[in-house]
């Protein structure tokens, strides 16, 4: 059971953090120029471009990814070790 949680949280959350970085990037790349983050103004100050998807998008979805990693990581400290449940201590009697 351990092992598809395990393998699940961390394909979830590799997937989350690829997509927010490496994924969304390449297609800010592939929108084009200009590689902004924020609205670019003129002088006037009329919007000239926008990013494609926006920051606050991009960084939801790896914080969602490390919420993932992070309520991972509360599971395994809670649930004890297959071999500390298996294993018993032995007492010797006198």
């Amino acid at each position: 059971m351990t092992d598809i949680i395990d393998k699940a949280a961390m394909a979830l959350s590799a997937g989350l953090m690829l997509l927010g970085l490496v994924g969304m990037g390449i297609l800010e790349i592939l929108a084009g120029a200009p590689y902004s983050p924020v609205p670019i103004t003129n002088e006037a100050g009329e919007v000239m471009a926008t990013p494609l998807i926006s920051p606050q998008i991009r960084t939801g979805v790896v914080l969602a990814g490390i919420a993932v990693l992070g309520l991972y990581a509360a599971y395994k400290v809670v649930t004890p070790l297959a071999d500390d449940a298996k294993a018993g201590q032995e007492t010797v009697a006198d």
